[in-house]
């Protein structure tokens, strides 16, 4: 029984609601914008290296990645990018930061059956006040007995986490979309994990799936959550 999750964490972007596309749509833009400097590919390169490098400055989340075009622009232009270059770019996380949130199918069906049975935690990474924001908008936030935002996620972040809020990692059962993020470092941390694949991932979040560890599970939506949480309920009573 002791092994049986007694509280749940879900991820939110690209989790509960749409994220991703909304990077993808203003990188498109971005490409754009510096068509005569590089093309989509070598720039979308370049700038996925500034993202990986600013992450330890900026952080995850919008403001970063608009620091991170900015930067990419300079380079590419060779410091020759016009200032009305660089306000386009600000417009874009502006609009970023504006866009209305999207639930994803069975995100609140899904948090709703977990939160009957067990206490739900909102574990999330990125800028506070955009996460705060889009938390908010979700129409979720009553239903988390807790919200962590971090800036990393960690083997030690979970363990933390799930001491303050449960019975430690090893009772916590993790839902996510990140392999790199959501499963890995839950499962290194003791607990369970569970991925729910999107059809946009961002390069810097793959990760090999821990295909062998006996806590892993992994489901094709947020639909199947309830019938896999029964699942182990099942297990526990036999």
């Amino acid at each position: 029984m002791a092994d049986i999750p007694s509280a749940i964490g879900f991820d939110a972007d690209d989790t509960l609601w749409h994220n991703e596309r909304f990077f993808r749509l203003s990188q498109d833009q971005f490409a754009s914008l510096l068509a005569d400097h590089a093309d989509p590919d070598h720039l979308g390169a370049r700038l996925l290296a500034a993202e990986k490098r600013n992450i330890g400055r900026y952080g995850f989340g919008i403001k970063g990645f608009t620091l991170s075009m900015i930067e990419t622009a300079i380079e590419v232009t060779e410091s020759r990018v016009p200032a009305a270059t660089i306000g386009q770019i600000l417009e874009l996380g502006r609009e970023m930061l504006a866009h209305p949130i999207e639930l994803l199918p069975y995100a609140r069906e899904a948090v709703e059956h977990a939160a009957d049975r067990m206490p739900v935690i909102l574990i999330t990474k990125g800028d506070l006040l955009d996460q705060e924001r889009k938390l908010a908008q979700s129409g979720l936030g009553d239903l988390f007995a807790a919200v962590e935002i971090v800036s990393d996620k960690t083997p030690a972040q979970y363990d933390d986490i799930f001491a303050r809020h449960a019975d430690g990692p090893e009772r916590g059962i993790m839902i996510g979309n990140s392999m790199k993020s959501d499963i890995v470092p839950m499962i290194e941390a003791g607990g369970w994990a569970v991925h729910v694949p999107h059809d946009l991932a961002w390069a810097l979040e793959h990760a090999d799936a821990p295909s062998q560890a006996p806590r892993f599970r992994e489901i094709p939506d947020l639909g199947a959550l309830p019938a896999l949480l029964e699942g182990l309920a099942r297990v526990d009573g036999d």
